[in-house]
């Protein structure tokens, strides 16, 4: 007959906060292994891909890990994927250049009056 096992928590119930396994002790004894909850990546703010260099990790542990391994070595480094701080670099320096064009154009219009 299988060994009976007790909840090492004071909840009985079976949550996702409360997921368990069974483990096999040193002493041969079995016994409830809690598990945590599982982490997800970080998303871009833009796309909502997962960004890459960054650890996934649960909220909390964000605090005690270093600032290189929640960040890379970019602009918008921990926020944005690099697809997206490409396309918004481009976009603004399309819109300083249309910028240039219009003020341009318009000089050369009042040369012409």
């Amino acid at each position: 007959m299988a060994q009976r096992l007790t909840l090492r928590k004071r909840n009985p119930y079976n949550t996702r906060s409360n997921r368990r396994r069974v483990i096999k002790t040193p002493s041969g004894q079995l016994r409830y292994l809690h598990l945590k909850k599982l982490p997800t990546a970080p998303k871009c703010g833009d796309c909502h891909a997962a960004l890459q260099g960054v650890k996934a990790l649960r909220p909390r542990a964000y605090a005690t890990v270093s600032k290189r391994e929640k960040t890379v070595q970019r602009a918008y480094g921990g926020s944005r994927c690099a697809a997206c701080v490409r396309t918004r670099v481009v976009r603004a320096f399309l819109v300083e250049e249309s910028k240039i064009v219009k003020n341009v154009i318009r000089a050369q219009q009042a040369k012409q009056q």
